[in-house]
């Protein structure tokens, strides 16, 4: 079973803030968590919440389900879960698990929360902050 697709950043943004229930989970590590910024989600008076796909080594975090399943414990069955990572390919995978077990309807944020490597090796040129979404410094 295939998650309910891919979406830019500002249509994630538009789902968070026209369904009171969505839900908005970023994947990404800690450290990125805490140096490059994260996903303000208070004008919509609902928190973010925050499971690491993998770890800082890159080791695949094994409570990732049981975590997710905690974090939306109180959601809706129907209500949007939107899933963020750094470039769009870490929360793919997580939508597709939260998919394959019943969590629906699950979509990934195409380039993240900063983009893939632009012509230069940097990030930061798309995604969730560079079209000017609300974040802040963790």
């Amino acid at each position: 079973m295939s998650y309910a697709g891919d979406i830019t950043p500002e249509k994630a943004w538009e789902i968070l803030t026209e369904h009171a229930d969505a839900v908005l989970v970023d994947v990404r590590t800690e450290g990125e968590w805490a140096h490059i910024g994260i996903p303000d989600t208070s004008s919509i008076e609902r928190p973010a919440h925050f499971i690491e796909w993998v770890d800082g080594t890159g080791a695949r975090n094994p409570r990732f389900g049981e975590q997710l399943e905690q974090v939306l414990a109180d959601r809706p069955a129907d209500a949007p879960v939107v899933f963020l990572c750094r470039s769009g390919q870490r929360s793919a995978y997580a939508a597709t698990v939260a998919t394959a077990a019943g969590i629906t309807p699950s979509y990934n944020v195409l380039d993240g929360f900063e983009g893939g490597l632009d012509a230069f090796g940097q990030r930061g040129s798309t995604g969730w902050r560079a079209v000017g979404l609300p974040w802040r410094q963790a």
